[in-house]
């Protein structure tokens, strides 16, 4: 059994979902392992990941607006220490969720065919997001 472990950085640019996949794939293909199970985490409370369609971008720009509709700016929250898109970002990375686990088999994560992995921006500027990577497997 070996494991290896990373922090990706990526840089974003504003409110959007940038496909790490190919970050991703590489990554754990330079790692030599060739089964196991790969944990992804982003490491901001404004900013989650997920998984979705990466065919059509019409996807990535509905769900967009569909969080824009679930948590609004300017809804009367408390914490508005950041702006008027902090509390959302929160709200947003708390529905979509801050962590992945996807099997690994022939040294690839096991996404299907028209599934790709996304670093959700959530706030309205450009931010530099951590990602922390973990393989373990054979």
């Amino acid at each position: 059994m070996r494991q290896d472990a990373v922090v990706l950085d990526f840089r974003t640019s504003g409110r959007d979902l940038l496909e790490i996949t190919g970050d991703v794939r590489r990554w754990v293909a330079e790692t030599g392992i060739g089964t196991g199970v790969l944990t992804l985490f982003c490491q901001h409370t404004s900013a989650s990941l997920l998984i979705n369609e990466n065919a059509a971008s019409a996807v990535r720009h509905d769900l967009l607006r569909w969080l824009d509709r679930i948590a609004p700016e300017h809804a009367g929250y408390a914490h508005d220490d950041e702006g008027p898109d902090d509390m959302p970002a929160h709200i947003k990375a708390l529905l979509t969720g801050n962590s992945l686990t996807i099997p690994v088999a022939q040294g690839q994560p096991m996404l299907g065919t028209w599934q790709g992995i996304y670093l959700a921006e959530h706030r309205a500027r450009p931010h530099r997001r951590s990602i922390a990577l973990h393989v373990i497997g054979e």
